[in-house]
């Protein structure tokens, strides 16, 4: 036989091959394997040839699979397939792709036959890659370049390739190829699965997923993101971080990283795995991550940006190394278009805190700065980023230098100073938090600037603590402990810390007469200004609030009770707010902002009230 495959004349092999490819499905067994015989000794000694028919011997291969029923004939055509890409790589890898979607076992079959030596390997599993990232992962209908409902459609080449890599590392044999090509292996499957979420089906594939696969079928879900996380984590367990798969099961990490809620936390806790698990791996991985900032897709960089934030948030970037490379990918992205991976960076400088203490001081100027150009970032009065700057910098505050807070404290108090009264609750919570975490930082050593700061806050942080929200009651109460020992009045700072304590039972009007009788006596020259700042809260949209804006301007301007036989109301309605109250109430030029005057959210209280309507 291999006399005859080295002296047939070229423009008979091909010729010869395709009649013993139809001798495979002949009934008579020992016929059929004398074919695979042939085939093979063809295909070794004459496969150099043949790079022009690949397409037409891999599709004939594939239907007479189909046909054949001998156990041998699987096995000859996964050795067929094997020969042939050991000398036309590429070609097989481009005739196997074309193979229809949901690939049927055969066709799995043939894609394993690739994994048999890790030289082979290697070379396929980049052709992979490369065919994954060479089309755009998806293409948008008509419909949502209008603006109505999204509508992003996978394109076949890339969730082709992503299924065959799939099944090539499904074989223990590519074992070795995997670990060789881990760090681009890596980075491709999570970029194929952040661009994939929310991405539907070709609309052919969808009608087949509804009637329901064949019984030839491979049983995988080819839903395009779910399809590229199962990749991943078959990636993964092929090269040996089992631990990582095992930790991402126990937590929900798949699931997550296959919707667009959970996404980012699905980012985050693979982050989060690989720095317990796969620590050495990191170095490479970054390496191939550092060119991810300027990816098209919006998707891509919100995801890697979560990875590698979650990643400060442990010691391993200390450890090995990596803390500058880190930061370097991060301050890259701050000026991103998109304000989610511009909320992530500052997510991610603020872990350091967590993840290297010891290192925060060494680039405090660098941190403060991003997180202050973080609170002035665009109009959105509701920023996403803003509330990160705000958080971050609660947990940053206390380990810098003092000298480099100092210079933007006051523009930090001013900046946050609007968010008390947000209609959000987590801006709410976030910024009274924050301004108690600038007045811990300043005992001892508060300047006459944010001394004012202190006062103006006073008013809205009394107030807020009858806010409906518990969290922003509760941030209340830690800001007005931290308050005390800066305004300087032992007896102030006392009952601040008696009444305000976490878990006590607040009785707020004992509680406020106790404050305002302090106020009165050690701060006469500030209640004209704590009254004008707290006339504003009148018509507040919060109920409690509103409520309590009266019982305070009264604390400062006792009325004389009417002759009556009911009891006095505890809260009057502001027709009975003192005169010289009223007007300094129409008086006011200006105030805490206009927020709270706003209808709030649904969960957070009633609508707006007229202050006429009374309590």
């Amino acid at each position: 036989m291999r006399i005859i495959a080295k002296r047939l004349p070229p423009d008979q092999l091909i010729s010869l091959l395709l009649t013993m490819f139809e001798a495979l499905g002949d009934p008579e067994k020992n016929c059929s394997r004398a074919a695979t015989v042939m085939i093979n000794c063809l295909l070794q000694e004459r496969g150099g040839v043949l790079q022009e028919k690949v397409p037409e011997i891999v599709s004939v291969l594939r239907s007479k699979l189909q046909e054949a029923q001998g156990e041998h004939v699987l096995p000859a055509a996964q050795h067929s397939v094997y020969l042939l890409a050991t000398q036309h790589c590429s070609a097989v890898v481009s005739s196997l792709l074309g193979s229809p979607l949901p690939l049927d076992s055969h066709a799995c079959m043939l894609w394993r036959a690739l994994a048999v030596e890790p030289r082979l390997t290697a070379q396929v599993l980049g052709l992979l890659l490369e065919k994954m990232s060479r089309d755009v992962p998806f293409k948008e209908s008509r419909a949502f370049l209008l603006g109505r409902t999204p509508d992003r459609v996978a394109t076949l080449l890339p969730l082709s390739a992503t299924c065959a890599l799939f099944e090539v590392m499904s074989t223990s044999a590519a074992g070795p190829a995997v670990l060789e090509l881990y760090p681009q292996l890596f980075v491709a499957l999570l970029l194929r699965v952040s661009c994939t979420v929310g991405v539907q089906l070709p609309r052919n594939l969808q009608a087949q997923e509804r009637r329901g696969a064949s019984p030839a079928l491979a049983a995988r879900n080819l839903e395009p993101c779910s399809s590229a996380v199962d990749t991943l984590r078959s990636m993964l367990l092929r090269s040996s971080s089992e631990d990582v798969v095992q930790r991402m099961d126990l937590e929900g990490g798949w699931e997550l990283l296959r919707t667009s809620a959970g996404h980012e936390e699905g980012a985050a806790r693979l982050a989060r795995a690989m720095a317990e698990h796969a620590g050495p791996r990191l170095p490479l991985v970054l390496k191939t991550l550092a060119c991810t900032h300027s990816s098209v897709y919006e998707n891509q960089r919100v995801t890697t940006t979560a990875f590698l934030a979650e990643l400060l948030n442990s010691n391993v970037a200390n450890d090995l190394m990596l803390l500058d490379s880190l930061l370097e990918s991060l301050a890259a992205r701050q000026k991103d278009t998109c304000a989610s991976v511009r909320r992530l960076v500052l997510r991610g400088l603020a872990n350091l805190a967590s993840g290297c203490p010891d290192k925060v001081r060494a680039h405090g100027p660098q941190l403060l700065t991003a997180m202050i150009g973080g609170l002035d970032d665009g109009d959105n009065p509701h920023s996403p980023v803003a509330l990160e700057a705000m958080l971050g910098l609660a947990r940053l505050v206390h380990l810098v230098e003092a000298w480099d807070l100092r210079s933007g404290l006051l523009h930090v108090a001013i900046r946050i100073r609007p968010f008390f009264d947000s209609e959000k609750m987590e801006f709410r919570t976030a910024s009274i938090r924050l301004f108690g975490h600038l007045n811990k930082v300043c005992h001892g050593d508060c300047e006459d600037v944010f001394l004012d700061q202190v006062v103006g806050g006073l008013a809205p942080l009394l107030l807020h603590l009858q806010d409906p929200q518990a969290t922003v009651a509760s941030a209340c109460r830690f800001a007005l402990r931290m308050c005390g020992p800066n305004l300087a009045c032992e007896e102030l700072s006392a009952a601040f810390q008696k009444h305000l304590q976490e878990g006590r039972a607040l009785h707020f009007g004992e509680f406020l007469n106790t404050t305002c009788k302090h106020l009165m006596h050690h701060f006469p020259d500030l209640l004209g200004r704590l009254l004008t700042t707290c006339l504003f809260y009148f018509k507040s949209s919060w109920e409690d609030v509103r409520a309590a804006a009266p019982l305070f301007t009264g604390e400062h301007h006792p009325l004389p009770r009417p002759h009556a036989t009911r009891q006095p109301r505890l809260m009057p309605p502001l027709h009975r707010v003192p005169g010289a109250a009223r007007r300094a109430q129409a008086a006011a030029a200006g105030g805490p902002g206009p927020a709270h005057f706003g209808a709030p959210d649904p969960a957070e209280g009633p609508g707006p009230r007229g202050a006429d309507e009374g309590c």
